[in-house]
């Protein structure tokens, strides 16, 4: 009769927690190398690009450059975060091509090949009413916070209404599209591939609220942590990634038309 072989021993709860802790750090250290990649790209192709455009050398010391003037300042910024975020969308996806070919879709949350894990008249009633508690939240935070928040407020005259068809599509549809296909995407992936899935929404979401970190200090990610949190469960109740790109950019556009609004006299 043949003897069965011994089992081999189970990692302590040490060992467990220390390789999940480490985990942890290279979900980090993906999206710092993810987004800093992205940005150093996005500022040199504008400082080289809009120098060359204006007749500027862009090797020209700092103490020599002339004044480009508020207008140009502010196209130049407005084209570094559409860049970043066009580069950051392409990063993603050209790393995850190139690791996973064929499966790339499946591995995003971007393939058809399982049925949505939602209604969609429950979707369609989170995208109609979330607004209401983001605004909310986010109103309520700025002001525990002390962050300057308010209705009234109004874009740069600087801009040209081109600039602001393009700062709203950026806003509503590049940024989130982008920034899902990082955390939703490929860093919800790696997470569910060691974690269980109210780990890997809270993981992410996190990742997600530290990003958007600013000279605001901590106001804006606890703004946006209610939003990365429903986004992750969106992404692990429905299977796919779309619905997260739609909240997301619904949520943008909510909270744009509450700050834009004309202040009551």
């Amino acid at each position: 009769m043949p003897v069965d072989a011994p089992s081999a021993p189970s990692p302590s709860v040490p060992r467990r927690l220390g390789s999940g802790a480490l985990r942890l750090l290279g979900l980090a250290a993906a999206v710092i190398l993810y987004l800093g990649l992205a940005k150093v790209l996005a500022i040199l192709a504008v400082r080289v690009g809009a120098d060359l455009i204006e007749g500027i050398d862009p090797l020209m010391p700092v103490d020599r450059r002339p004044n480009i003037g508020a207008a140009s300042l502010a196209r130049r910024e407005l084209a570094a975060d559409i860049l970043l975020q066009v580069n950051l969308a392409v990063l993603v996806l050209i790393t995850v091509v190139w690791r996973f070919g064929p499966d790339w879709r499946q591995r995003l949350a971007l393939d058809r090949t399982r049925p949505n894990g939602m209604r969609a008249r429950h979707l369609l009633a989170i995208l109609l009413l979330w607004p209401i508690l983001h605004i909310t939240w986010v109103t309520g935070t700025a002001e525990a916070f002390g962050a300057t928040f308010a209705q009234g407020v109004r874009l740069s005259p600087t801009l040209s209404a081109a600039a602001v068809a393009v700062w709203l599509a950026y806003v509503v549809v590049i940024a989130p599209a982008a920034e899902e296909l990082l955390i939703r995407g490929e860093i919800f992936a790696q997470a569910r591939g060691f974690l269980p899935p109210a780990a890997a929404i809270l993981a992410t979401a996190l990742l997600f609220a530290l990003a958007h970190v600013s000279a605001w200090g901590l106001a804006r990610p606890v703004s946006l942590l209610p939003l990365a949190l429903m986004l992750g469960w969106l992404r692990w109740r429905t299977g796919r990634l779309w619905p997260c790109i739609a909240l997301h950019g619904w949520s943008n556009l909510a909270l744009i038309a509450y700050v834009l609004w004309p202040a009551s006299p």
